[in-house]
């Protein structure tokens, strides 16, 4: 096959397809699908990835490739078709798929070396290349006339290693050794001769001769209180020498203790059991496990996994964000051991690539990460199980618009193997299927330690201000948080931030400060009395008087985490307490130190947005405080009951899951909301009647499909007219019972000094609505390239802002 199909890596919508290039001589036997190249694509080079190979091109002249990047495949040949899948499906284009499943690292520039791995001979031709070195630059390899068949086969003999160099930062992580360089005998000669000065040389010396193996440079200055100048003489008189080890870079370095699978409740049986059955015959299903916070899904899901394992498969987890990793972490790793990868956001590009290679080298079989690890390169998978499924980070929010669930549905398929979705608080789309038989419903009720689940109280807040209180907190939720500090417990407060910032208003005429290039609110942040927006990062200092009245009644509104905080410190001031928001786990690891300290019982009290809501798991805390349960309420999200509901489920769950018992506070100015209400006593199967009726009345998901196209302008008429062009199209192609709303400006109508407009597109059944909107937005080309017109679809729109 002399010709190679490849896909470049130009996103644009008029290079959307494969072009032809003929593969030289010296690339034939080495070239395989999924493979990463360079190719000449007009002037420039650029890479590509080798999609297919054919025998003859339709075109008379081909270019050749220049380079091979890859000497395995980085992507399988199941991954190529998924990535044209998740095209086709998101409305994107075939390189942007391709390019979310890799990792960073292997999109960046780089330079390579060949490193030797062990000791074996090499090739005539290879061993004369190396001429006794380890190391040699990969351009070297390509100047000489080796063919790529031979380093191909020491690659995969395991005995040569091909490393990048990334340009950005080293991706590889190294640590020096030293060693003797001479036999014993030669040693103990060397240090006869040594003078008697020479203290600290004498001691390494003497250290060698009695230990001859490697030592890590660190451990050996750190043991022998000396500096690297002596370790440089040693080596200048060729009595030692230091060579460079590759470690692989574990972002959770402490020891796991091992567990083992424990006796499972009658509940957790019948939901495993037709799992364990779709695992043994090779069966793909959907599963929704809808069990109470505490009912032991964890434990079911690793009981599968084990099946999965001793069948030699692999099983792929995801997560909901960081939150959940540090203790999910400890639970798969504790039974899986060294068999477990990870990958989510907080990890360095490095971490995340040497997380990547250990997959992609068949050194794991379970991946646990956050939604892109749903693209782990294994290719015998046996289970797919997406925990929290209800969350809305498994959407991606960027293109590709994909969400995780569906990756993994099909995934699934290819591999005939089951996925399983968990959660107390399904989405109302997955409840729905399981109801009606799509996917298969097992349900856990109870908790596996039989506690109940703790009481509910809602507090009034409309009342808290009629009695004069107007704190943030109400006298209930003040004698409670006393009562629990008294008896050494700890307590957990969720503030709902989300649509509910600290702005700043003048209390004169009314004026709210703006960004002035996004139609939104400027934030205060006090730490440094600025105002900033969320959406194009503008910052100014606070005014100390009104912009437009001059008035020095100029005052900021809202509750934000601090300002509890400072609340608390002054009601409470013997509590300690620790503050959980964006601001306090921006760095590396502080999540996890975060967690670590109130679990130690160093602070009282645990303060924080929905991040802290989920997955958390402390046998002390019997108190949760819930202080603005309705914020979300009133966003103009068809979802926002929903979310306030799965939110103070989950975050109830998080009280009394041990041998204390526990109770939930939620304050809040709508007590009589059914979200609310139904969230109080936990009960999904009402709220879950009551909100669809809502959903058919109105036409929404479930009952329809959404669709979501944004168009962004720097001139506002070119963006209404763009999008009214839009819809007037889809009218003459939909059928009559699609409904397509719009033109419309966006909830943000402007961000960073563009303007946003879109249509919705609400419809039942429409097979050719993908085909149709890419053709529509294939006649704004031109527009397009320059960069001035922006246009977004996004086929299951999860944030409506």
């Amino acid at each position: 096959m002399r010709i190679a199909k490849v896909i470049v890596d130009v996103p644009a919508n008029s290079i959307n397809q494969t072009f032809d290039y003929l593969i030289p001589e010296k690339f034939l036997d080495i070239l395989k699908v999924g493979m990463r190249v360079t190719v000449p694509f007009g002037p420039r080079k650029i890479m590509g990835f080798v999609v297919g190979k054919a025998e003859e091109s339709t075109f008379k002249s081909l270019r050749e490739i220049e380079q091979v990047l890859d000497v395995t495949p980085v992507l399988t040949e199941e991954l190529l078709h998924l990535g044209e899948w998740v095209a086709k499906d998101t409305v994107s284009l075939y390189i942007t798929a391709l390019q979310a499943m890799l990792p960073q690292v292997l999109k960046a520039q780089y330079k390579k070396e060949l490193l030797r791995n062990t000791d074996a001979s090499l090739s005539q031709e290879l061993e004369h290349l190396f001429a006794g070195r380890d190391v040699i630059a990969y351009e070297e390899f390509e100047g000489a006339s080796v063919s790529y068949y031979q380093l191909q086969k020491a690659v995969q003999d395991g005995d040569l290693v091909v490393k990048y160099l990334v340009h950005s930062k080293i991706t590889k992580k190294y640590v020096t050794m030293v060693q003797p360089a001479r036999e014993g005998y030669l040693l103990e000669e060397a240090l006869q001769d040594l003078s008697k000065n020479a203290m600290k040389q004498r001691e390494l010396l003497g250290y060698f001769i009695e230990n001859p193996q490697p030592i890590e440079k660190k451990l050996l200055l750190k043991k022998f209180q000396t500096t690297s100048s002596t370790i440089r003489t040693l080596i200048d008189k060729s009595l030692i020498e230091t060579t460079q080890v590759e470690v692989y870079r574990d972002p959770h370095q402490q020891q796991f203790h091992k567990t083992t699978a424990l006796p499972l409740t009658e509940e957790q049986e019948q939901a495993i059991t037709p799992i364990k059955q779709n695992i043994a015959n090779d069966e793909h299903d959907v599963f929704l496990v809808h069990g109470v916070t505490g009912s032991g899904k964890t434990e079911l899901y690793l009981q599968a996994i084990q099946d999965v394992i001793m069948k030699g498969q692999e099983a792929i987890v995801l997560v909901p964000e960081i939150a959940l990793t540090p203790q999910m972490v400890n639970r798969f790793k504790g039974r899986f051991g060294s068999k477990v990868a990870v990958m989510h956001s907080a990890l360095s590009a490095g971490e995340k690539y040497d997380e990547w290679r250990r997959i992609h080298q068949k050194e794991v079989q379970v991946v646990v990460g956050a939604r892109s690890a749903i693209f782990a390169p294994f290719e015998n998978l046996g289970i797919i199980i997406i925990d929290e499924e209800h969350e809305a980070t498994y959407k991606q929010e960027d293109q590709p618009r994909y969400h995780a669930r569906d990756v993994a549905i099909q995934r699934g398929k290819t591999h005939h193997c089951p996925v399983v979705l968990g959660s107390a608080t399904p989405t109302l789309e997955s409840f729905a299927r399981a109801q009606k038989g799509v996917y298969k419903l097992a349900t856990l009720r109870k908790r596996t330690n039989d506690k109940e689940m703790p009481p509910v109280e809602i507090v009034d807040m409309r009342a808290e201000l009629h009695a004069g209180n107007r704190s943030m907190f109400s006298r209930t939720l003040m004698d409670k948080m006393e009562n629990c500090l008294s008896k050494g417990e700890q307590i957990v407060l969720l503030l709902n931030r989300r649509g509910y910032s600290t702005f700043v208003m003048c209390r004169d005429c009314g004026h709210v400060k703006e960004c002035p290039h996004c139609d939104i609110a400027l934030t205060y942040h006090k730490n440094f009395n600025h105002l900033k927006c969320h959406y194009c990062s503008y910052e100014e200092p606070m005014p100390t008087n009104c912009p437009e009245c001059n008035s020095d009644l100029i005052r900021y509104f809202g509750t934000g985490t601090q300002r509890v905080e400072e609340a608390l410190t002054k009601l409470l001031p013997e509590a300690g307490i620790i503050r959980m928001d964006v601001d306090t786990t921006r760095r590396k690891g502080s999540h996890e130190t975060l967690l670590r300290k109130f679990a130690n019982k160093e602070a009282s009290i645990l303060l924080g947005t929905q991040m802290i809501a989920k997955g958390l798991d402390f046998e002390n805390v019997t108190l949760v405080g819930v202080l603005t349960a309705d914020s979300m309420l009133h966003l103009p999200d068809f979802r926002s009951s929903e979310k306030t509901f799965q939110l103070l489920t989950q975050v109830s769950g998080r009280a009394g899951r041990h041998e204390l018992t526990g109770e939930v506070i939620v304050q809040t100015y709508t007590p009589d909301h059914y979200s609310i209400e139904l969230a109080s006593e936990y009960d999904f199967e009402g709220f879950y009647k009551k909100e669809m009726a809502t959903r058919k009345t109105f036409q929404y998901p479930p009952f329809f499909f959404l669709a979501l196209i944004t168009v962004s302008h720097t001139n506002k008429v070119t963006a209404v007219q763009t999008t009214n062009h839009i819809v007037q199209q889809l009218l003459q192609h939909v059928s009559n019972n699609t409904v397509v709303l719009g033109p419309s400006p966006s909830p943000v109508p402007r961000i960073k000094d563009r303007y946003r407009y879109q249509c919705m597109i609400k419809y039942k059944n429409e097979p050719q609505l993908r085909d149709m909107i890419s053709s529509i937005t294939e006649q704004f080309k031109e527009a397009t390239q320059k960069g001035d017109l922006l246009i977004t679809v996004d086929m299951q729109p999860h944030h409506l802002m």
